[in-house]
């Protein structure tokens, strides 16, 4: 499998597992309707958990343009890559969106608010401040891009260190869940534009009766917010590591 191929398919894996658990948790007639703000932290961990194990040998399962820009900004990774993992990720991202709509199709139907059906595919922020929102995303993405290093360190992996490097993504997930829990509520934490931008396309283009609005005035908070926080989380955690 081709390191592009890779990112294309974690992160189908990661929204399919994300957008699926919102989707079970807010449309109606779900087993899961109803469920809360846990169940989605939980499961949008457990969904980086399962996508990054998926593909880290084959790519480095960055699934996330933030991530990706934030290491090629600090020389982690090549700038000559970036332009083809970008779009793997963001066209993984629509195919996940489409894969959790066929599998939700007629609880959709079922479900009369627009919001939620948005929601299903793309962040909506609590209380609409654009330049605030911003600030949100730059600030979450900072914080995970910050702490994903921190995970992969090599000096946590030193003999004797009591770190298995086989647990990474597992702790990965556990920084998503903890920033889902803790700076999540004001935007619905997209910390990552692929995540964002690839399931709004997927709202867009779907046959999805009473849809609403894609709401596209939105859609360059979380792509362009988590972007500048993943600079930022990079260049911090090289500053002082």
């Amino acid at each position: 499998m081709s390191p592009y191929l890779a990112e294309l398919v974690g992160t189908m894996i990661l929204i399919i597992f994300g957008d699926g658990v919102v989707a079970n948790v807010v449309l109606n007639q779900t087993k899961g309707n109803n469920s809360g703000w846990i169940v989605i932290t939980a499961g949008w961990g457990l969904a980086v958990t399962v996508a990054v194990y998926a593909v880290f040998s084959v790519s480095g399962a960055h699934l996330n343009p933030a991530v990706t820009i934030g290491l090629a900004a600090t020389g982690g990774f090549a700038w000559s890559m970036v332009p083809g993992y970008i779009v793997a990720q963001i066209a993984g991202a629509t195919l996940g969106g489409v894969l959790v709509w066929l599998c939700y199709r007629p609880h959709f139907e079922a479900t009369e608010d627009e919001t939620s059906k948005l929601g299903v595919f793309a962040t909506v922020p609590a209380i609409r401040s654009l330049p605030d929102n911003f600030i949100c995303e730059v600030i979450g993405t900072a914080v995970f891009v910050f702490c994903v290093r921190g995970v992969l360190n090599p000096d946590n992996l030193i003999e004797g260190s009591g770190f298995d490097a086989g647990l990474a993504p597992f702790l990965i997930g556990l920084v998503v869940f903890a920033i889902g829990l803790s700076l999540g509520g004001p935007t619905g934490y997209a910390i990552n534009p692929a995540r964002d931008l690839g399931p709004r396309i997927a709202h867009q283009i779907l046959p999805i009766s009473r849809k609403g609005s894609s709401d596209w005035g939105y859609a360059w908070v979380p792509i362009v917010g988590p972007i500048v926080g993943g600079v930022i989380g990079g260049i911090v955690f090289e500053v002082l590591f």
